[in-house]
């Protein structure tokens, strides 16, 4: 469990202060960009398994979706 992507990283540590030598803690986003970077893969994944189980596009699913909020 070596990997810290999923851990709490306090808003603090992303940027030190932009009158600094370093504003940004590079580790800290590298961190934040790889959890973007899985949720956006399983979120493309979720919209290719909703395709093949409706039929329907994104716009299709959406409207779906709407409708059945709606009522």
């Amino acid at each position: 469990m070596g990997d810290r992507a999923f851990q709490y990283e306090p808003l603090e540590r992303f940027g030190e202060g932009l009158t600094t030598s370093r504003p940004w803690n590079r580790a800290a986003l590298s961190g934040v960009e790889r959890l973007n970077g899985r949720v956006a893969m399983i979120g493309f994944a979720a919209a290719l398994i909703g395709e093949e189980l409706t039929g329907r596009g994104i716009v299709g699913q959406l409207a779906l979706m709407l409708r059945w909020l709606l009522g």
